[in-house]
């Protein structure tokens, strides 16, 4: 295996530096996605409940407990309960889009590793070509084939090495750059159905105010 590698060269090298980091990438990703998107409906559920009950407090308490951008939103969304109902649909939406940047982690260098390993794949096979060519221009004619090896070793390996990174990477890209698309849908989703849980509560309030005068 290690002199597999070796017989790649250096680009080959740059490529397995790109794949280690594009795993990092990864499973960071899986592990925050799968952390966020847990519990998120029981969570909605059980804030939905604090507040037709109007236990406000509560529900900003179940929101500390679970971090999360739905959590956030949430408790943003119940800390506004008193402005109007428009304003508390902007600022719901503007906070909604402070969460995409922290979904979107990541996902621009992931983009970029499974664009630029197939290039380098390309780019050894024209560096290890040039190789070969190189001691055919030095020698006039080579009895012996394995003068040839280290370049043509140099120009398959790293073509291979560039795809094997460059297919999986393109496909974990699109799967969370679905997840988050998705993630971002129901938080805004989540911001209309807040907002009509909140101004509901808030309209029984002042309606059961206004016949105890």
């Amino acid at each position: 295996m290690f002199d597999f590698i070796i017989l790649g060269g250096p680009i080959l090298w740059i490529i397995m530096a790109l794949s280690v980091v594009a795993c990092v990438i990864i499973i960071e990703r899986f592990l925050y996605l799968r952390r966020i998107s847990g519990d998120e409906n029981k969570l909605f559920i059980r804030i939905k409940a604090s507040l037709l009950e109007g236990h406000y407090n509560e529900a900003l308490s179940i929101c500390d407990q679970n971090l999360s951008p739905f959590s956030t939103l949430l408790k943003i969304g119940i800390e506004n309960r008193h402005q109007s109902e428009d304003v508390q649909r902007d600022i719901l939406k503007d906070a909604a889009a402070l969460e995409a940047p922290a979904l979107e982690k990541g996902l621009s260098a992931l983009g970029t590793i499974s664009t630029i390993s197939p290039l380098l794949g390309l780019l050894g096979t024209v560096t290890g070509t040039m190789s070969a060519f190189g001691v055919l221009g030095k020698f006039g004619a080579v009895s012996d084939p394995a003068a040839l090896a280290s370049g043509v070793s140099e120009a398959l390996i790293t073509t291979v090495g560039g795809l094997v990174v460059a297919v999986p990477v393109v496909i974990f890209y699109n799967y969370f750059v679905t997840r988050v698309n998705r993630i971002l849908t129901i938080l805004e989703s989540r911001v209309n159905t807040l907002v009509v849980l909140i101004n509901a509560r808030n309209g029984d309030t002042e309606k059961s105010g206004s016949e105890g005068l």
